[in-house]
């Protein structure tokens, strides 16, 4: 008799959806940071809108949110087409800029630092705030215990562009340094796939219109 060895099931991996928060009045213009009462604009409604509409076909396990007002109603139109609640979670939060909050972004572009912010980010820290490299770990870590809590799920992650970006540069191998050449819109859907001991999977980057359905099938 031939006996014949069976393969081993592949261990499970959760898909993370990374959604970046619409827009703002200020986007583009200002650096909001963790400052509170800053709420999407009619176009950030609309993107929001949009991204609730591409999860049509797509079975989701759960919704994480910074806390922040425009992540939080970024999240709001996806919670009622899953028919999922929000989860509030801090390490999904914007680097905290520090002094540097509510500044005019042509104005720190002024700053001999603002070259540090661009082609060295892993040595730069916010005066009075967070430094590249603890938005990263905290970002980072964040995903990871999401991650587990849902193991061989779908979670969508509502964040911010920078915590984005350095998760996506994570993922992906890249040095911190590099992490500003990746480019997060807004409303837009970057996908990583973790599993336990396996390297991470990055499926989809600056994603803004296609259907996610297909993102993993029946």
């Amino acid at each position: 008799m031939t006996v014949t060895a069976s393969t081993p099931p592949a261990p499970p991996r959760t898909l993370l959806l990374l959604v970046r928060h619409g827009e703002t009045p200020t986007t583009g213009t200002v650096l909001p940071g963790r400052a509170s009462g800053l709420h999407l604009s009619e176009r950030g409604r609309a993107q929001a809108e949009s991204f609730a509409g591409r999860l049509q076909g797509l079975e989701v396990d759960a919704l994480y949110s910074s806390p922040l007002e425009r992540t939080r109603e970024t999240a709001e139109p996806a919670s009622d087409t899953a028919g999922l609640s929000i989860t509030h979670d801090g390490g999904l939060l914007e680097c905290d800029f520090g002094e540097w909050t509510g500044a005019a972004l042509a104005d720190l572009a002024k700053l001999p630092q603002w070259k540090t912010v661009q082609n060295s980010p892993s040595t730069f820290r916010f005066p009075g705030g967070e430094s590249f490299p603890e938005m990263q770990d905290r970002m980072v870590g964040a995903l990871k215990w999401i991650s587990e809590a849902h193991p061989n799920g779908v979670v969508v992650c509502f964040s911010h562009a920078d915590p984005i970006k350095a998760a996506v540069a994570h993922a992906l191998g890249t040095p911190l340094d590099h992490f500003q050449r990746v480019f997060i819109s807004p409303g837009s859907v970057s996908v990583i796939s973790l599993g336990k001991g396996r390297p991470p999977e990055v499926l989809m980057v600056n994603s803004t219109q296609e259907s996610l359905s297909g993102l993993r099938t029946p």
